[in-house]
């Protein structure tokens, strides 16, 4: 990657967002919208945008160079204009390990993806751009904010993402995946009655929107294929996990559980493990565990893929 280029690149597009967002009185997200699309039709009055876009397409950036300046983009408007915890992407240390995870559990030259709860779409552009196979990537997302920006991002990059908009807990016509993925959003799903349908749904409170979304998506998951979760690292012993356990009892079997570092989230009791599940299969599986102590740190990560690499080979 040309890191020069990527600074330029943040450079015009954020003096771009700026003049936009005071032409429109507007946020930055919905001024960011605006310049993609300005970006891609030319279609402007303000002139210094129109200069920047002009110097940007000189820039002739590559896809990854692309998502990293969307990622520098989005990281100084979270400082800027700090959108809810679960709107914030998935941080690019975590996408990375993701992607590893696939490419190492699904081996064919093709893969399916459905990601629930797509956000922005900055780790779906990540699979697009990273994963070594063809990706065939499905997003779903509620927020009408988040799945304009994702499809906006999507299109200036030129990756062949599809969004629909939806709620993800809610019944979807959809085919089977070979890798569902999510990043879970926190907290208690406010429709009862949907979620009373749901084998992890709670009798006398808000069911937790997490646990729905877990037992949703192996319904679009394929025989064999694999669901991959960032969670509560305390997912199997928080409040209504017995209800999430009991099913995972009958329906799932754990494959991996990676924890991350604690320095990755501004508080002890926000951090976050990587879950990995398949449907039920006739014979056990003894689950990968692994407690990953840095991303930082090359040696550490090496050996957690190595270890991953030999017990994948002996399962």
């Amino acid at each position: 990657m040309d890191f020069e280029k990527i600074e330029q690149a943040y450079t015009y597009l954020l003096e771009n967002v700026q003049i936009i967002q005071n032409d429109l009185t507007t946020n930055f997200y919905d001024a960011l919208i605006e310049q993609n699309g300005i970006y891609l039709d030319g279609q402007t009055e303000l002139e210094q945008v129109k200069t920047n876009n002009q110097a940007l397409k000189r820039l002739a950036l590559r896809k990854e160079e692309w998502l990293r300046t969307y990622q520098f983009l989005l990281l100084k408007a979270a400082q800027i204009e700090p959108l809810q915890a679960n709107h914030q992407f998935t941080p690019d240390a975590i996408s990375q390990l993701i992607i590893f995870l696939i490419e190492q559990l699904w081996p064919a030259k093709e893969v399916s993806i459905l990601e629930l709860g797509s956000g922005m779409g900055i780790l779906g552009a990540s699979f697009l751009t990273s994963i070594s196979k063809k990706v065939d990537y499905l997003g779903i997302e509620l927020d009408d904010l988040l799945i304009d920006l994702a499809a906006s991002i999507s299109e200036v990059m030129g990756l062949p993402a599809v969004y629909v908009q939806g709620d993800a807990v809610r019944p979807q016509i959809l085919k089977e995946s070979d890798v569902v993925v999510s990043d879970l959003p926190l907290g208690y799903y406010p429709d009862d009655q949907i979620a009373s349908r749901y084998q992890v749904a709670a009798k006398n409170e808000h069911t937790y929107a997490h646990h729905l979304l877990m037992e949703q998506s192996l319904k679009y998951l394929k025989k064999g294929g694999y669901a991959i979760f960032l969670a509560p690292s305390n997912l199997l012993t928080s409040p209504q996990s017995e209800l999430l356990k009991d099913w995972l009892r009958e329906n799932a079997q754990i494959v991996a559980m990676i924890s991350l570092p604690e320095d990755l989230f501004a508080q002890a009791t926000q951090s976050k493990a990587i879950f990995v599940l398949q449907k039920k299969q006739d014979k056990d599986l003894e689950p990968f565990v692994y407690p990953l102590a840095s991303l930082r740190e090359p040696h550490i990560l090496m050996d957690f893929k190595e270890k991953f690499q030999i017990w994948s080979q002996d399962s």
